[in-house]
């Protein structure tokens, strides 16, 4: 399901002027405070990943971001940002208290 997600968006976006990132957030994530482990995390966009590279070319897809989100917070984000093929984070409601998003920034480094 993640491929054709990322094969329908990259139809649009192949060819077109400017730069693009991928954000993977799992279905089961949305909205429950469920995160993926690490290794989960890394699979999925790993797969992500290889996609890209088929599609563009494995030097240019180096140059796509492709974020984790799915309930990112100040006790998961190091953790989910060691993972291999983990680019950076989306944050969600993490973001709209400034204590814990502060929390966050310091635990990502």
């Amino acid at each position: 399901m993640i491929l054709r997600q990322l094969d329908a968006a990259l139809d649009a976006l192949l060819g077109a002027e400017g730069r693009f990132l991928v954000a993977y957030e799992p279905v089961w994530a949305i909205g429950t405070g469920e995160t993926a482990t690490p290794a989960d995390a890394s699979s999925a966009q790993g797969a992500l990943r290889g996609r890209l590279d088929q599609r563009m070319g494995a030097a240019p897809s180096t140059r796509v971001p492709i974020l984790y989100g799915g309930s990112v917070k100040p006790d998961n984000a190091a953790e989910l940002l060691a993972a291999p093929n983990v680019d950076g984070v989306l944050v969600g409601g993490a973001s709209l208290d400034p204590a814990s998003y502060s929390a966050l920034v310091r635990a990502a480094g």
